[in-house]
């Protein structure tokens, strides 16, 4: 995704739904961090700090059951050390659903690693391992087209009664299309990073809105 001129996010998409302005909920004290900072990098844009374990930064207010949510997210190259995405239907710190990316993955020449781009999650029965042990492939798989691992990326995220599909980039067909596991059906939405990653934000748009009061 290209870059506006002179600065590191990308433009704003046209958005279907309602664009939440992470910046201006930073500067409300709604977006409510667990086991993470958070920072503005850019009047659009939030950044979520590295730390052990998992981290979540939850939108205050927000309730989401079906539709779609997409955000402008951005990770690293470092490997075992990357992964960005969307958490959604919390029903508490540690009981949620997880889409996110490992941009380290993008590219690489490893036939195996490649295929662990994208990955979907229910914690905290369905954490990856599991899942790539007792459903091999199922419910990660590699990227189409050229992203590099620090690139701005889109990612979309439409949720059904059952099932998920994840959308990468530019790509007009599911990059990730998983039935949907565990028993949680509406809930906040947050940022997501996983364990020893940072990762940015920006353009976060939900369909059907979002309620922030």
């Amino acid at each position: 995704m290209a870059c506006a001129p002179g600065v590191g996010v990308p433009p704003p998409a046209a958005p279907a739904g309602r664009t939440v302005d992470l910046v201006q909920a930073l500067t409300a004290n709604k977006l409510r961090p667990v086991n993470r900072k958070v920072a503005s990098i850019h009047p659009t844009a939030i950044r979520l700090s590295p730390a052990s374990g998992n981290g979540v930064a939850w939108i205050d207010g927000t309730d989401f059951s079906t539709g779609t949510i997409e955000v402008d997210a951005r990770g690293r190259s470092a490997a075992q050390l990357s992964y960005v995405g969307l958490a959604f239907h919390r029903k508490d710190d540690d009981t949620y659903e997880a889409v996110y990316l490992r941009p380290f993955n993008f590219q690489s020449s490893d036939p195996e690693r490649k295929q662990h781009a994208v990955q979907y999650i229910q914690l905290p029965e369905h954490d990856y391992d599991n899942l790539r042990r007792d459903f091999p492939e199922e419910f990660e798989n590699p990227i189409d087209g050229p992203i590099a691992a620090t690139d701005w990326v889109r990612l979309r995220v439409v949720v059904g009664a059952g099932s998920a599909q994840i959308y990468v980039g530019a790509a007009g067909t599911p990059t990730l299309d998983v039935r949907r596991l565990g028993r949680l059906y509406g809930g906040q939405i947050g940022l997501w990073v996983g364990n020893g990653s940072d990762g940015d934000f920006a353009n976060l748009v939900v369909t059907p809105a979002v309620t922030i009061p």
